[in-house]
């Protein structure tokens, strides 16, 4: 995306909720943010580095539990909460990376999935801690500046804030040196080996940063739902990631925001028309893996480049 259409999307962005004319659609707009969040800190993994994970959702119920439960058991104040639930979320990440970047492949995808599964066990049996099934309510949100979180365009802009925050992170380290280390150990790991890179390191920094980048949305979305339960670790939830960051686009920095958005209208908006709406969703899903490889965003410049060759 070039710099006009980058100042006009977020021009438009600035201005949604005086388009929107109701809470409803400010509330939707918040939850495409946090879950266009979530879906480039998986993008950074899946579309730059070439590993499939199907246990990202297990960091949004890290620095969801963490933060909840310093706030509701140990009375913390949003920001230490905050804080501390984003580097112990980081932390795990890191820990977790050693383990599963000793497979690639299927192997590596398998390894994510016990891991989501195994935080998602825990949430849910451990209940002294999590609140099992119930999880953990009672949750307030902050006051930035004095700023009252509750009203809706006010959460709607802060969310904006920390997404464009976590874009430009996302789209400096991609594109410096580093990026294109990463992408070379996605595209050729035994030359990159070859040439004196430390491919597993690489891979093990990128392992690290998705989850810290993924701890901020965690953070976010329990912001927003003031409420945490193990639902949110769910299998489901980290399908519903991968498949926002395939159908936008994966390599991609727009492409994982386009998925979020695709997915959550679907969710919130088509679930209100059509009773299988997760059926709507397979259906679409399919039309894009068949009809455009590649994800949205690579078929929107395939059409774009089709119409400059034919003038």
């Amino acid at each position: 995306m070039n710099r006009i259409a980058t100042v006009v999307v977020l021009l438009l962005l600035l201005v949604l909720p005086l388009l929107t004319g109701g809470t409803y659609y400010t509330n939707l707009a918040s939850q495409i943010l946090i879950a266009a969040i979530f879906a480039m800190s998986l993008n950074l993994l899946v579309g730059y580095a070439g590993l499939t994970s199907l246990g990202h959702a297990g960091y949004l119920g890290l620095a969801a539990y963490i933060s909840s439960w310093l706030m509701v058991k140990l009375g913390w104040s949003h920001a230490s909460s905050a804080a501390m639930a984003i580097i112990a979320t980081t932390v795990i990440a890191g820990i977790f990376g050693l383990i599963a970047l000793r497979a690639t492949g299927i192997s590596f995808l398998m390894i994510t999935l016990a891991f989501g599964q195994i935080l998602w066990g825990l949430a849910y049996r451990w209940a002294s801690v999590t609140g099992g099934d119930n999880g953990i309510s009672g949750l307030t949100r902050p006051r930035p500046f004095g700023l009252d979180l509750e009203e809706a365009n006010n959460f709607y802009y802060c969310s904006l804030a920390v997404f464009v925050l976590v874009w430009i992170a996302i789209a400096i380290l991609v594109r410096s040196p580093f990026g294109a280390t990463i992408r070379g150990t996605k595209d050729q790991p035994r030359r990159m080996s070859a040439l004196g890179f430390n491919v597993w390191l690489i891979r093990w920094i990128t392992f690290t940063a998705c989850g810290f980048f993924a701890s901020i949305g965690g953070i976010m979305y329990v912001y927003y739902h003031q409420f945490i339960s193990p639902h949110s670790l769910s299998l489901a939830n980290s399908a519903e990631m991968l498949l926002m960051v395939i159908a936008g686009g994966a390599g991609t920095l727009m492409g994982p925001v386009i998925g979020a958005a695709l997915v959550m209208l679907l969710k919130n908006v088509a679930s209100q028309y059509v009773d299988h709406w997760v059926t709507l969703l397979g259906l679409v899903f399919i039309f894009i893996v068949m009809f455009i490889p590649g994800g949205i965003v690579a078929g929107f410049e395939r059409l774009k480049n089709a119409l400059s060759a034919s003038k």
